[in-house]
């Protein structure tokens, strides 16, 4: 974790706790973008041609990082893109189980088209209440957050395994938009069907840029209704009406999406495993404080597992009473919400925890 200071310069001069809103951008990525402008400025369709592609390397990287098949990774502005090309694509008269209070860009969208909606509640009992809600309502999609973007708390893993073994025709479809970044992941061997992402979180690559992961049985389920120019154009899409190429029917910004690739790479060069390990321990110390000090809500603190991502008990007094000392955070549900990613330290959260208690509110 040396010379991440180098990398995020924002470290050095504030207490960034909000990951969970905007991840810091890396100079990395930074030069990588800078790159690529300057070579469309000077060379423009040159330059694009030489970039053909571009976007098969992007998914050759994606594949080889979460363990999936090229030919089934596609490549967007953001998650809402392709979260609204797979309804329009899945059947009207499909039953789409929800999660109460989840991410507005998962649920709004769902509700506001002619499904069938019914919902989980999202407590400390979360996967006992899908468990409960499959039975009950027999669903053929489940669409959740991987994180809960308010709460933080997160799906067991080995829970989603286990319910799509038990229930094979269920098409299971995970927003990884709070969780891709913060771990190893093996999408192939998960329960996950569908693996949707915004990268510019805990990924670190910038706004403008988006993926899905999809298994095998998704292109006979979904039949996106988008098609363009460059919906067969390229490696992996020269057949006519691949799933991936509905998902891309026209131009991609080669400096969003490439940045990507620059972000994969950077967290590799790091180590995933060392991420890994750097964020469970921030993540098990700040669960641990927080409990202390009665920070957290009962559902967070029952819970055994729990993301990066905390909100705690705090008053707009409290939370501007942080921003003015240099604590970055966020404002959500009743509480504040604070991240913790790799370039974060226990400083970081021992300084956090020292202007709580000093506060006089």
């Amino acid at each position: 974790m040396k010379n991440l200071r180098n990398e995020f310069p924002m470290i050095g001069q504030y207490t960034y706790l909000n990951t969970a809103a905007t991840g810091l951008l890396s100079e990395t990525v930074f030069d990588y973008r800078q790159d690529q402008n300057l070579d469309m400025l000077t060379q423009a369709s040159i330059f694009r041609d030489k970039k053909s592609n571009l976007y098969a390397e992007v998914r050759e990287a994606l594949a080889q990082f979460y363990k999936a098949e090229a030919n089934k990774v596609a490549l967007m502005p953001s998650f809402s893109f392709g979260f609204n090309a797979f309804l329009e694509g899945s059947p009207a008269t499909a039953k789409v189980l929800l999660l109460e209070g989840d991410y507005p860009s998962i649920n709004l969208p769902v509700e506001a088209r002619d499904f069938e909606v019914c919902y989980a509640e999202i407590d400390e009992n979360l996967e006992m209440n899908v468990s409960a809600a499959v039975k009950e309502h027999q669903p053929d999609v489940f669409v959740f957050s991987m994180v809960q973007y308010v709460s933080g708390i997160k799906i067991d893993l080995d829970f989603l395994k286990q319910l799509k073994k038990e229930n094979p025709n269920l098409l299971i479809v995970g927003d990884g938009t709070q969780f891709c970044g913060t771990e190893v992941f093996n999408f192939q061997e998960s329960g996950l069907d569908v693996l949707g992402t915004s990268a510019y979180k805990w990924l670190n690559a910038g706004f403008g840029n988006a993926f899905f992961l999809f298994k095998e049985e998704v292109a006979e389920r979904v039949y996106p209704k988008a098609v363009g120019f460059g919906s067969n154009i390229g490696k992996y899409k020269q057949e006519e009406n691949t799933l991936i190429g509905k998902f891309e029917p026209g131009h991609l910004d080669t400096s969003n999406i490439g940045s990507i690739k620059a972000a994969l790479q950077l967290q590799e060069k790091i180590g995933v495993e060392e991420i890994e390990k750097q964020v469970k321990n921030l993540k098990t110390l700040a669960k641990a404080e927080f409990e202390k000090l009665h920070l957290l809500e009962e559902k967070v603190a029952q819970r055994k597992e729990h993301s990066s991502l905390f909100n705690i008990k705090g008053t707009t007094e409290l939370f501007n009473f942080l921003n003015n000392r240099g604590v970055v955070c966020s404002q959500r549900g009743d509480g504040i919400r604070v991240s913790f990613h790799y370039y974060n330290t226990e400083q970081d959260l021992e300084q956090l925890l020292d202007l709580i208690k000093n506060f006089e509110g």
